[in-house]
């Protein structure tokens, strides 16, 4: 099953009403390569955000129409052209096969048992995506721990 439009509860406070740019979004926009603002993504309708969480992005036939439906509603709403970001072209979350660094320090950095490679392998790409997010250095990841509850990786754990 896609995860695709999920909009995990960690976030729900702030992304149910799509305030807030949900993580299934930030995901498809990274893979399509466009960089979108709190402030441009609250001026889109509540509709057309609804339909950026429920487009799929999975193909390169629809990560094209994600693209351009993207850029579109950001041009009719602001008049500006949306601002475009580099697509990597193998990015960390699509590898099972290994945990990024920054993650694998970052769980330690908070006293966690280390994250398994069974337990990264065990994660949708966008719950990898998540993490990835959630440990970037300079961020505050205030849902890091909810995060990490929401997806079973702390189990037993207060």
């Amino acid at each position: 099953m896609s995860d695709a439009a999920t909009i995990f509860q960690f976030e729900a406070d702030f992304a149910g009403a799509l305030y807030c740019i949900p993580m299934s979004v930030r995901l498809k926009l990274d893979d399509v390569g466009i960089k979108v603002s709190l402030k441009q993504w609250n001026k889109l309708s509540r509709n057309e955000r609804d339909r950026l969480l429920a487009e799929p992005c999975e193909t390169g036939a629809q990560r094209s129409v994600y693209r351009q439906l993207v850029a579109g509603l950001i041009e009719a709403r602001t008049g500006a052209k949306a601002q475009d970001l580099p697509v990597d072209s193998h990015p960390e979350w699509t590898d099972a096969s290994r945990i990024p660094t920054q993650v694998g320090e970052y769980f330690l950095s908070k006293g966690l048992a280390a994250l398994t490679l069974e337990q990264w392998a065990g994660l949708t790409p966008l719950k990898r995506f998540v993490l990835i997010k959630l440990t970037r250095p300079g961020h505050s990841n205030e849902n890091f721990l909810p995060a990490l509850h929401e997806f079973g990786l702390l189990k037993g754990a207060a």
